[in-house]
């Protein structure tokens, strides 16, 4: 990459990976010459999905996306960035609540790397109410969840009924 190309880090724990963050994903590749979406191992957070799971599936996911690339990471988030020699992060903001946190957040991570250039994207309006959260509840009760994540994600839960139980991820 040369020094004019424009690399932009678009982190998250993706449990899993929804249509809101394809949109962010998306619009974040028209914007930067290239996007690595990262995703976070997040063990306090207990994902439903296992790391691997989570990358292979935004892999697949943003296959279409000639400029994203897509790794997992352990640790802090500005660690991972200076080993990419990256300096702009991308945040999508579904809410006002998303927005406050997300403040909070670019602060902590300007003190930690004051280089980092923030970049904080709205999701569209029609994918604001879907979470990762509520993808997992419905994953969880069996219910339909296309209408909510990439098609990859979709077809590789509903081929797995109950995968969220022990063993059978």
């Amino acid at each position: 990459m040369s020094s004019k190309e424009q690399l932009a880090v678009f982190p998250g724990t993706f449990d899993p990976l929804t249509l809101g963050h394809f949109d962010i994903i998306k619009r974040a590749c028209r914007i930067f010459d290239k996007v690595i979406v990262a995703v976070a191992a997040s063990p306090s957070k207990n994902p439903l999905l296992t790391l691997e799971q989570r990358v292979e599936l935004a892999k697949e996911a943003c296959s279409g996306c000639g400029n994203v690339e897509v790794t997992g990471f352990c640790g802090m988030l500005v660690d991972f960035l200076r080993e990419r020699s990256a300096s702009i992060l991308v945040r999508g903001v579904r809410t006002v609540a998303d927005y406050d946190y997300e403040v909070q957040l670019a602060g902590m991570y300007r003190a930690l790397m004051p280089q980092m250039e923030i970049v904080m994207l709205p999701t569209s309006g029609d994918l604001c109410f879907i979470s990762s959260t509520l993808v997992r509840d419905v994953i969880t009760h069996d219910g339909d969840i296309s209408k909510f994540v990439p098609a990859a994600i979709s077809e590789y839960v509903a081929a797995r009924p109950h995968f969220w139980q022990r063993g059978q991820k």
